[in-house]
Parts: C-alpha cells; structure tokens; sequence
C-alpha cells in the first residue's frame, strides 16, 4: 500500500497570512476519513539523521476549506497548597502565631498566550512540572472557570464551555479502557457513541478498520485490552487506542496530553504523523510532548517551551536557531534544537535567577520580529457557520442532518446510547465469569448453609422462633452480598469522566443501563437462593408463597445493588466504600425489628428504623409466612415452651393449664389454640404495611438510590482542576 508522510515545511509559513498557507496545501481539507485510507509510513533514515520526506499524490474530492483560529491570551492559573509542619516543636514554631501556617499560592500558569490554527499542529513543551499538561487542561476546559484567568476566542468570538465539549476531544494521559475488550471492539464501541446514527453501520466499520490500520494496530485487533489478570496488548498498543478512541469521529479540535507516551520511536511517529494529518483535514490539534524526536520536530509546526507556568519560547520550530543564537546561545549544528532548549532551559531553572532573563528575552524577540505587514485574519463566516460549513464539507462532530443548523450537544439518541452502553457492559462482564461465579457461590453456599441449619422447621413455639431468625439473617444477606457491586463504578470512574466529558453519551443513558446490567444476574441469583431455601427450610404456602418470597429476594437484590452502586459514586476508593457499606448494613440489620420491635426503639433512633432497608423484605416474608389467621402455632401446653417452665414436666404443665383455665373462666385443652400468625405479627410490631406495600417500599428503595446515583454522577464526577 502507498504510505503517505508529511512534507518538509518552509520555514517561511509562519510569514505565510491564513489563507495563502491552505492554497499551498495539494489537498483542500480532505476528511478524516479519506486520510485514513491513505496515510501511512515510507521513511527511510535514522532518528537523528535527516529523515527523507516525501509526499504522494490523493485523487480527493475538493473541499473549501473553513478556517479556525483558537487563539489565547493572559491565562493565569494558581492553586493554594497547604503548608504542614509535621515537627511544630523542633523547629521552634509551635508559639508563634503571628506567621500564616494555612496555605500558600503557587502559580501553575503565568500570563501564557498564543494561538493555533487548523491545518496545524501546535506542541507544548517543557520539562517535568513545567506546566504542559496544566496548560492542556486549561485549552480543553478541564480548569474550573473560577480559578482559570484570561479567555479564550475560537476565530475571534469567545469559546463557550458547552459548544467546546461538543467539537472537540481530548486525549488522556493515562490509558483507561475495559479490559476484556479487544481492541477492535473497544474502537467499534467508540464510534458508535461519537458517530451520527445517519452513518450506517457498515461505514462506521470501514472507518473503525482504517483507524486499526494507520494507528498499526492490525495485528492486535483481535486481542484483548488485557489488565493485571489477564493477558493483553503492550503498553505502546494501549497508547495508540486511547488515541484512537478519542479520534474517531473527527473533531474540530483535539487536545492530547503527552500521545506519544510509552511508545518507541518508530510507533510516536507514526502517531505524530496521523495527527498531522488530522490537523490538515481541518482540524486544531494541540498536544504536550516531553522530548521529540528529530522526525517528529519535523511535523510540528508551532511550539510552546514552559518553564514553571512561564512561555520561555512561542513560534516556529524552524525560528529555534535564530532565537537561541539571539540570545547568545547557538544550537550546535549537528544537535536536535529541542534537546538542546530544553537542557539550556532546565540548566537556568537552577541559576539563582531562573529563566526570568530568557522569558524577558523571548517578549522582546517576539515584539522585534512580529510581521507588521500581516494583516489580521478576517472572518467571512460567523462561528456559528463556520461549525455548520465544516459539518457539511464531512467532519462528523454531530448528528447534524441539516448542515445549517447548530450542532446538537450528543450524536445518538438516549436510547441508542443505553444499548450501545449495555452491549459493551455486557460484553466486557461475560468474559470475566470468574466475577459473577464468586458472587453466584457465596449465594449458593449461604443458601446450603441456612437450608441445611434450618431444615425443615416445624410450626412449634421453637419453630417460630427460628423461622423468625431464619428470616432476619437470609434478607440481611441478601444486602451483604450486594457489596461486590462497589468497585464496579469506582474501577470505571475515569473512562465515565473521560466519555462524559466531551458528550460521548448522556450521564441518565450512563445509569439506565448500568441498572438493566445488573437486573438479569440479580433474578438468576434470586432464583438460585429463593428454590434452594423456601422448601428445605419448609417454608408456608404454595406457588403463589414461593413467587412473592422470591420477589421479596429479588427487590432485596434490588435494593442492595442500588445502595451500593450509589455509594461507589460517591466514594472513589474501594477500601473505604466497602467498610462504609458493612457498617451501614449492620445498621440496617439493628433497626430492622428484628433485635429490638419498633415500640422498644428509643424515640431518638426510630428515623433510623423507617429507613432500614432490610425493614421491609424482612416484614414482608413475615407476613407471607405468618399470614393464615386460622393457622395456630401454639396450642395448650406448648405455651410454656418458650419460659422457665419449658422443662418441668407435661404433667405439671396440665395441672398449670387447668390452673389458667379457671382462673380466666376460658377453657384450655391440649388442643386448644392459643397462638394464631396474627398473633405472632403483632407480637413482631409487624402491623403497620401489608406485605404488598413492603414489596413495593424495597423496590422503591431502589429506584431512589439509583436517582441518587445519577445525580452523584451529575455534580461529583466533573472531570476539572479547581
């Protein structure tokens, strides 16, 4: 296949006004999905030698091409960090109050302006702390409005927050994808939430499989992402499908935070080298890089150097020798200029005077070699329509049918979301079964367990009483294995934050499906814990019996997943969730009724007994089983059974009886009842809701945590610096 690399750049193009460069460009803004096709790799040459560039020729259709400029001035970011003093008295401040002990201000970002332009490929580079990514952070709106100063104006008009999620993407440092997943499916996934539905299905393939093919993943396509357990892809292959998915449905502008992290040099430049082509498709592709390599300085066509929240150099990569040589500083001939940047930088870094003298230099250089006879870019089109002309020449940021409207804030519909999100959940759980086996054995073993301890209860005082204890314990352990639901969401956290970030899918599609997940694995648990207990126990009733005992579990289920799936998206780490999530349990088994009945309760803790989730599956399978009034679980003498004169003798039992019996004037026999279910559910404090409406309170329960998921989703899961 011919490969396709980028051609050497004139040093004159920053002298070039906007609109003469994209004359000079062979292609006028082919697609993404056109370059894909065509991209590829023929360089011969070593990594510090010239590398021989050339460029082939496409038969395209002609595009016009619509201009973007984002340009940015004065960003100004700073935390406040706390000061700790772990040995007050050692080092003699434990009295002196007059100093500030609390915070100090760090300044990440000072005054850093620039600009960059589609067709281009702007670099930001610095050493380790220098403020890249910060600066990254600050571009993508990832920086809370209130701590980041200065603006941002996408060709010429200001950036909103909203509009910039919807046509840009951005590429995370760290690799966070489902790890059963192959590679191609990971990439098919993607492009089902970012491209239109008006793409057919067999379109989003073929651009899936060009992506494989320019990002070198064919041979990995279908393997597995892999993580600690299980075998996967290497850490570069990993790198170059974080991109991917972040690239798929062709962005006006794409920020990535160091893309060329972890991959040798070969395979960073073929990553740089499909950036640039994206960026000359029409795009504003911005990126951190720590080191470049001699090839990949050659794609860059602008670049930023930090230094400590500074701008040491803003301008062309071919300026890098006529600025340093100003500055008294010449790069050896032979020596990459990066490299050599960046070991001048980092050697005054630790001058007593830093880089204030080399930042100074560069606003002056700047001032003194500006191009006065360039005009400033004058826009035909608003925003507004430049989006919408740039939609309809094939970049598919939308949905967008109609080429003059705005572009919508998702591509799909929720409900094609929610199954796009189930299949990949699905998919991804199915080939981890030793997950759902764990949780399937501890309910077949706690099931064997109370069957076998509970075996066929009988309907005498003592029978009651277990039954009684058989219940508390089997709804309580119905929540207590629910707990294996908390690190679902927290190991999924990131890939939520990345996705929901820049309008993957809506948060609702996000938790109405990881709800319909999780219903089929809790009804076969249900089923397997229900059919194994309710005859061995010997339990009351029929079918009818067994179907609400096992509505009861399942709502249990229910109720429990929901609980937990809420506190996972509340507390981000899974130690902690799971000590909160027994804790609470035990709570909720104390107050249920079980230990103490609700008029024991103390006024102060009766709240606690009403939002007791094991409360009402517990009153409910009471109720199922104790629900005959004509049924009778005491009669004559069994009466003591449960006192101190449980073991004297029946004789002396009857002589008591009869001593009852006429001092109440009521007759009482042997057989006489004395203890009907009613009974026993008002001896419970079981009096206030039906079973019925304990079934429907539980299932409620779980609606309620699952609002609350969403909305912990809603206002905790922002993925921005504050």
């Amino acid at each position: 296949m011919s490969r396709i690399v980028a051609q050497n750049v004139s040093p004159v193009r920053d002298c070039v006004p906007l609109y003469d460069r994209r004359q000079m460009v062979e292609m006028s803004s082919p697609t993404f999905a056109q370059l894909l096709n065509n991209v590829g790799d023929n360089v011969t040459g070593d990594e510090t030698g010239g590398s021989v560039h050339q460029v082939l020729t496409m038969e395209l259709p002609l595009q016009q091409s619509i201009p973007f400029v984002l340009s940015f001035s004065n960003l100004t970011y700073s935390v406040r960090v706390r000061r700790k003093n772990i040995f007050p008295a050692i080092s003699g401040r434990r009295n002196r109050t007059d100093e500030p002990r609390s915070t100090r201000t760090k300044v990440l970002l000072n005054d850093i302006s620039g600009e960059a332009r589609d067709g281009e490929l702007l670099a930001v580079l610095g050493a380790s702390g220098s403020g890249k990514s910060t600066l990254i952070d600050a571009l993508a709106n990832r920086i809370s409005k209130d701590s980041l100063k200065g603006e941002m104006k996408l060709n010429g008009e200001p950036l909103h927050s909203k509009l910039l999620k919807v046509i840009s993407a951005y590429v995370m440092q760290d690799d966070l994808l489902y790890p059963m997943l192959t590679v191609e499916e990971t990439l098919m996934f993607s492009a089902e939430f970012r491209l239109p539905r008006t793409l057919s299905k067999s379109k989003k393939k073929s651009r899936v499989q060009a992506l494989i093919d320019q990002l070198g993943l064919r041979n990995a396509a279908k393997t597995i992402i892999g993580d600690e357990g299980h075998r996967g892809v290497s850490g570069g292959e990993r790198r170059r499908v974080s991109i991917g998915i972040d690239i798929i449905h062709d962005p006006i502008i794409l920020f990535l935070d160091e893309p060329t992290s972890g991959l040798d040099s070969t395979s960073a430049f073929m990553v740089v080298k499909v950036l640039q082509r994206i960026a000359q498709s029409g795009s504003i592709v911005i990126m951190s890089i720590h080191q470049p390599s001699y090839r990949i300085l050659g794609l860059l066509d602008r670049l930023i150097f930090l230094s400590r929240g500074q701008t040491v150099y803003s301008g062309s990569p071919f300026n890098l020798p006529q600025f340093f040589a100003d500055f008294g500083h010449p790069i050896p001939e032979n020596e990459n200029k990066t490299e050599f940047a960046l070991d001048l930088i980092r050697e005054l870094e630790g001058s007593p005077n830093g880089t204030s003298s080399l930042v100074e230099f560069n606003r002056k250089w700047k001032n003194n070699n500006r191009n006065s006879a360039t005009t400033p870019t004058i826009y035909d089109l608003s925003l507004k329509e430049a989006i919408s002309a740039s939609i309809s020449t094939g970049k598919l940021v939308s949905g967008a049918a109609n080429p003059t409207s705005m572009v919508p804030t998702f591509a799909n519909p929720i409900w094609t979301e929610m199954a796009v999100l189930s299949n990949r959940s699905f998919t991804n759980s199915w080939r981890m079964p030793e997950i759902f086996a764990v949780r399937f054995g501890a309910v077949m073993v706690t099931g064997f367990i109370l069957a076998t301890l509970f075996w066929r209860l009988d309907d005498s005082p003592r029978g009651v009483r277990e039954r009684i204890g058989f219940f508390a314990f089997a709804m309580s352990t119905t929540y207590y294995i629910c707990a294996e639901a908390l690190p679902v969401f927290i190991h999924e956290r990131f890939i939520f934050m990345r996705e929901t970030a820049y309008n993957a899918y809506r948060r609702s599609s996000y938790c109405l499906s990881h709800a319909l997940v999780s219903i089929p694995s809790l009804i076969f648990l249900s089923l397997s814990f229900a059919a194994l207990t309710f005859w061995a126990v010997g339990l009351d009733g029929g079918a009818s019996s067994f179907l609400f005992y096992l509505s009861v579990v399942l709502a249990s289920f229910w109720a429990g997943n929901s609980f937990v799936t809420f506190l996972s998206g509340v507390i981000p780490h899974v130690m902690i969730g799971y000590v909160i999530v027994v804790a609470i349990f035990a709570y909720y088994l104390l107050f249920s009724g079980f230990f103490l009945n609700r008029d024991r309760i103390p006024s102060y803790w009766i709240w606690f007994h009403y939002i007791s989730l094991v409360k009402y599956p517990y009153e409910a399978v009471l109720q199922n089983e104790f629900k005959d009034p004509m049924k009778c679980f005491v009669r004559g003498i069994q009466l003591f059974d449960n006192s101190p004169l449980g073991d004297v003798p029946i004789s002396l039992k009857e002589k008591l009886l009869d001593s009852i019996s006429n001092t109440l004037n009521v007759r009482i026999t042997n057989s006489t009842c004395v203890m009907t279910g009613a009974d026993i559910l008002v001896q419970q404090g079981i009096t206030q809701l039906n079973k019925w409406n304990c079934l429907w309170v539980t299932i409620a329960w779980g609606f309620f945590f699952r609002i609350l998921f969403y909305f912990s989703l809603l206002l905790g899961s922002k993925n921005k610096r504050r």
